[in-house]
């Protein structure tokens, strides 16, 4: 087979606007088990949307964007109705700048041979395939920025800014770019961490950059990620968090409320949180644990708090739609958190 016969079908991102979910989700709530969850986790998602003080918080871990959720994220950001974005790399670099710079994921199969995939240089997330050769394109862009930038620690938000620059400075990505998280992000203020940034394509273009400049080179600060995240909650201490899946992402926005204890500036537990997984909590993992177990380390408020154990694929768009069409994010106002933080680092 040849590879243009596998990498010919496009997958489509979903447009929450083309379809009001909002009978069908409040007809959830009479049903039981996860439908029920489902719908009291959108309740408490659009309640974000209506407390105009809150800053919400979207976390993604997961093959997400490749999957078709990329348009749900951007119409979030769009609308002001989320005010900071906690992921994976591969969720921005691999998935969305990817994708930003004019490449596509395709429908494929799991019932396929791995090594003629190999051969023919296509990666398989599940039933999706990857153009190996557009990857490496990807991940060559990130090392041009790298080093095209002063040589310094640079915490992941900031890396994704010049991400998000470089897209706006060259016309050539004007029609890939208009969708793209990264740009759009760049565009409304709203901050981008990527706690593991090396753990996908931005690693191997790191890895070239400082290779070829050993002495002198730009390097990723997950410290002053941190750190900067916890000027956001001490920023704007009312908050809410929407998780989809779990791991570093989740954790890590969890985290900013015990470290506002640690600097001795205490900020209340996020007061909203919804977190849609298929993680198992009986292994103890991270990914799988409750919100009512973030409770006891002081993070999350359990009044205002929903686990949904179902498929991102699934459930985010009905979530999101939900709160889209109840139409309540009208009025939020932009925070744009990038200005904030680069005002923070300026004074400092």
């Amino acid at each position: 087979m040849k590879k243009s016969d596998l990498l010919k079908d496009p997958i489509q991102h979903i447009d929450i606007k083309k379809h009001n979910v909002v009978p069908l989700v409040e007809a959830m709530n009479d049903m039981a088990f996860q439908a029920r969850n489902l719908a009291r986790g959108a309740a408490i998602f659009n309640m974000m949307q209506e407390d105009k003080s809150c800053a919400v918080f979207l976390t993604l871990a997961g093959s997400l964007i490749s999957a078709g959720l990329k348009q749900v994220v951007v119409d979030l950001v769009n609308n002001n109705m989320v005010d900071a974005i906690v992921s994976t790399g591969a969720n921005i670099v691999d998935q969305d700048f990817f994708e930003a710079l004019g490449f596509k994921h395709y429908k494929g199969s799991q019932f396929v041979d791995d090594n003629e995939l190999r051969e023919l240089m296509i990666d398989r997330i599940y039933d999706t395939f990857i153009n190996e050769e557009e990857l490496r394109i990807c991940d060559d862009t990130i090392g041009k920025i790298a080093g095209s930038l002063h040589h310094r620690p640079y915490s992941s938000r900031e890396f994704i800014m010049e991400m998000g620059r470089f897209l706006d400075e060259n016309e050539k990505y004007s029609a890939s770019r208009k969708n793209s998280i990264v740009y759009q992000c760049f565009k409304k203020g709203i901050p981008i961490f990527v706690p593991a940034f090396s753990d996908c394509s931005a690693g191997f273009g790191l890895v070239h950059h400082q290779y070829h400049n050993p002495e002198s080179h730009v390097s990723i600060d997950s410290a002053k990620d941190f750190l900067e995240i916890t000027k956001l909650k001490l920023a704007n201490p009312e908050s809410g968090i929407f998780m989809i899946g779990g791991g570093v992402p989740k954790n890590f926005v969890q985290d900013i409320v015990v470290a506002t204890e640690i600097l001795e500036m205490d900020a209340p537990m996020h007061k909203y949180a919804v977190q849609v997984t298929v993680a198992d909590e009986r292994d103890g993992a991270l990914s799988g644990s409750t919100l009512k177990e973030a409770c006891s380390w002081g993070k999350v408020d359990v009044v205002n708090e929903q686990m949904i154990f179902a498929e991102a694929t699934i459930a985010m768009p009905l979530i999101a739609g939900y709160a889209y069409h109840k139409g309540t994010f009208k009025g939020r106002r932009e925070r744009r958190f990038n200005e904030v933080l680069d005002k923070v680092s300026v004074s400092a």
